[in-house]
């Protein structure tokens, strides 16, 4: 177990204890509040009609999108928490890019309180965090969809089950084929884990969703693993 230096307190005890603690909410700057405060998080938390199966918006009454039904995805289901926009993209730069764990905990609260999340989270056997290559984990210091999957749902999160076997360029700003020609082979499983997914409900988890290539990758190659049930659980979906 990982402890502080300064008070022999476990890193996940500590982290835990530090986003109870009341602090400036860092979008509307009230004090005292949680990281994101509970106005905040009622005002950039829409209630929106999403796909079932890839969280894109849809008309309310609607269950799935015409590119889900026309091109059912490897994924039984896929909830996002918020759009990708403001206030969200500036706290998932300083998260992922300005070295600032500590938004993992009230990201991750907003997945959970996302429809369906907390029955998907409860019923999965496996929490695979989409992960990064080592490059990129190096220069980061830390995967943020591994603290965003260990903060929903820590005793069922398998850290080491779905590996990045390669590494891919940058994926953002390029068409969704590219996209997945960039990640054909980058993803595998660990071969010893692989056999227990079989019959199994995963849900994997990132931070962004865009043209969900990366998701439906490694939905893929947990599918042919034998899982059962497998559904992806993201903070922000872009439009």
């Amino acid at each position: 177990m990982r402890f502080t230096r300064s008070t022999g307190i476990s890193r996940p005890w500590a982290d835990h204890l530090a986003a109870l603690l009341p602090s400036q909410c860092a979008v509307c700057r009230a004090w005292p509040a949680q990281r994101v405060c509970a106005a905040c998080r009622g005002q950039f938390v829409p209630a929106q009609a999403r796909c079932a199966t890839c969280a894109r918006t849809v008309p309310e009454g609607l269950a799935r999108c015409g590119e889900c039904l026309a091109h059912p995805p490897p994924l039984d289901a896929c909830i996002a928490a918020v759009p990708y926009g403001y206030p969200w993209a500036g706290a998932l730069a300083e998260f992922k890019f300005r070295a600032d764990p500590g938004w993992a905990q009230a990201l991750a609260g907003l997945m959970r309180e996302a429809p369906g999340a907390r029955d998907t989270l409860a019923q999965a056997r496996w929490v695979l965090p989409v992960p990064l290559s080592r490059a990129r984990l190096q220069e980061r210091g830390y995967n943020q969809a591994l603290l965003l999957a260990r903060a929903l749902a820590a005793p069922r999160v398998h850290a080491g089950v779905l590996l990045r076997s390669r590494a891919t360029e940058a994926q953002s700003g390029l068409p969704r084929a590219q996209r997945l020609r960039n990640l054909r082979g980058a993803f595998a499983l660990d071969p010893q884990a692989a056999p227990l997914l079989a019959g199994t409900q995963v849900v994997l988890v990132d931070d962004v969703m865009t043209t969900g290539a990366t998701l439906h990758t490694a939905a893929a190659l947990v599918r042919e693993a034998g899982a059962r049930h497998v559904s992806a659980l993201v903070l922000a979906r872009t439009e």
